[in-house]
């Protein structure tokens, strides 16, 4: 019998969004705290991904918003309208993530949890074996993730996809099955489909040995990290990987550090790095050309210049964008702002605005040319070009920093760098505060 207060111990007023695709996994995780929601006086937040690639997806959406309308849940939704040409899965579950950290933000939620289970951790670590990875890589993925302000949560590691799908019918959860699940052009359907029945024959508990493995794994890479912490002291300078620093550490060290990096870019998912993108990238450090690069998966660029190697984003890919703000928004450097109600302090990270004094709707944008900027406390305009090299700011950056700018092109902020004379002093008048994280 499941139990979820078993998995996790919840506390007394935690706020959760969950991740809900009404799937019988995250319904069976959605009724589980339902029923102890009374108890612990849980603020719960459902949080739904239409991936619009199937007729039934706009059917699911409607149930879900019933349900919730019926059970006193906050629901909160989007779709997905287009997609680019990376590998399918990989491109919805990094959307669906930024979604549902927008949503976390949104509601200062504790916790975000999914009804990952024992059978998506197989699955997992049987690819990332197969495709070559590091231990943090083939240990899959963790029960907790802290994400500094909130955690991720799977709390039903312990159980399978057949658990939750006998606990649905046994407490009449209603529940969808994407039949995507079926296709073998996915390489997890193909996993799912015929090497776990296998071994579910060999041990049905076969589960629970592949979490052990798992937690063996992660304990081993904690001591792992921080060896590899302190060669990352002894090879960057400047934040940029000093090469022949680096070559004379141990090889399995080499290795980490390069997964260390990959790792801003690729975060709690590795399955697109493998071993043949760590070769491709020691094949590039131990060439003679002193200036060259290499593309890897999701627009990210390896590149090497004399004696130094560095990651980034393609800026000919994400360097232009314009958004317009409206409470929130998620930007291409993976930070966002925020609109909110008071807050203290009085960093280069907080802009408060007089909407009398510039024209609505704010503009978040990267820089164009000739822009300038009315600085704070001096006379005049500055360049924003001028601006960015005085802050030392490397020029991929400053192709992909935002500006905050209203409806005229007038820039009011760069934000984490410097205010404009617009920005106001939390003793002065003003109806707009803006946050940078």
């Amino acid at each position: 019998m499941i139990n979820i207060e078993n998995c996790f111990k919840f506390r007394n007023n935690d706020t959760i969004v969950v991740g809900c695709s009404t799937g019988p996994d995250s319904m069976a995780l959605v009724d589980m705290l339902l029923k102890i929601r009374k108890k612990y006086n849980l603020n719960l937040i459902i949080a739904h991904v239409n991936h619009n690639v199937r007729k039934q997806s706009y059917e699911e959406a409607d149930f879900l918003k019933k349900y919730c309308e019926e059970n006193d849940l906050v629901f909160e939704t989007m779709v997905i309208e287009k997609y680019g040409d990376d590998n399918f899965h990989n491109e919805a579950r990094n959307i669906r993530y930024n979604f549902f950290e927008n949503i976390v933000h949104k509601y200062s939620a504790d916790y975000l949890m999914t009804a990952h289970h024992g059978d998506d951790l197989m699955e997992t670590i049987l690819m990332r074996i197969v495709r070559g990875s590091n231990l943090n890589g083939y240990s899959g993925f963790k029960y907790i993730v802290d994400m500094d302000e909130y955690k991720i949560v799977r709390p039903l590691l312990h159980y399978t996809k057949e658990d939750l799908k006998n606990y649905d019918i046994k407490n009449n959860v209603k529940f969808y099955i994407d039949d995507s699940n079926d296709k073998d052009k996915y390489t997890r359907n193909r996993y799912r489909k015929y090497v776990l029945p296998f071994l579910k024959q060999e041990d049905k508990d076969v589960h629970l040995k592949f979490l052990k493995f798992s937690n063996t794994l992660n304990a081993a890479n904690k001591f792992i990290v921080k060896e590899t912490n302190k060669a990352i002291d002894r090879v960057f300078k400047d934040e940029k990987l000093v090469i022949d620093k680096f070559l004379q550490e141990d090889e399995f060290i080499q290795k980490e550090i390069l997964y260390y990096m990959l790792g801003e870019y690729y975060q709690d998912d590795l399955i697109l790095v493998g071993d043949k993108h760590i070769n491709l990238i020691f094949d590039l450090l131990k060439s003679h050309k002193v200036n060259s690069f290499i593309n890897l998966p999701n627009d990210v660029v390896a590149k090497k210049s004399y004696n130094y190697f560095t990651l980034g984003r393609n800026v000919d890919v994400i360097s232009s964008y314009e958004i317009e703000f409206n409470n929130y928004v998620m930007l291409p450097n993976n930070h966002y702002i925020e609109l909110v109600d008071s807050i203290d302090g009085n960093s280069n990270n907080i802009c408060r605005l007089d909407s009398s004094e510039i024209t609505l709707p704010l503009i978040v944008r990267t820089r164009k040319f000739g822009d300038r900027m009315a600085v704070k406390g001096l006379n005049g305009t500055r360049k924003i070009k001028d601006i960015f090299i005085d802050k030392k700011i490397s020029l991929e950056k400053r192709d992909s920093w935002p500006i905050v700018v209203d409806s005229r092109g007038i820039v009011v902020w760069i934000p984490g760098i410097k205010k404009s004379k617009f920005d106001k002093k939390k003793t002065d008048v003003y109806d707009i505060v803006l946050r940078y994280i």
